[in-house]
This record gives C-alpha cells, structure tokens and sequence, in this order.
C-alpha cells in the first residue's frame, strides 16, 4: 500500500492488491487509516509551511499506528 500511495506501483502490483483488498478486511481498515493519516499530514504541514522529508513523514505515520493499536 505504501508503494500504491508513493505511485511507485506497478500494473500488475496494483491489480493484485485491489483484489486482495476486496478479500482482506484487515488491510482494508489499514489502507483507510494511511488515506486518514495522509489527509491529516497533508493539511497540517501546508497549514504550517514547514518543509519536512519523507524519513520524518514515515516516522510519524509509524508513531500514529502504533497509537492506533495497529
């Protein structure tokens, strides 16, 4: 899902993982709550004007599932 959401993913990749997400309910609350965290980041840092690089995106996308039980 991270390479879906950094587009780095191919055709067939993409392919595979909407039909296990059709399958998978767990990684379909997971793929909804990286959609909430991406939401949330993109409005809080273009709010602030604050250039940021991805190690420090990650680390918070990292901190706020464990905070989610995930």
């Amino acid at each position: 899902m991270e390479k879906h959401n950094a587009d780095t993913i191919s055709a067939k990749e993409k392919r595979k993982l909407n039909i296990h997400l059709m399958i998978c309910k767990w990684c379909r609350m997971y793929k909804q709550k990286l959609e909430v965290l991406d939401k949330v980041l993109a409005k809080t840092f273009s709010e602030q004007k604050t250039e940021i690089n991805e190690s420090e995106i990650q680390d918070f996308k990292n901190k706020m599932i464990d905070k989610l039980n995930f």
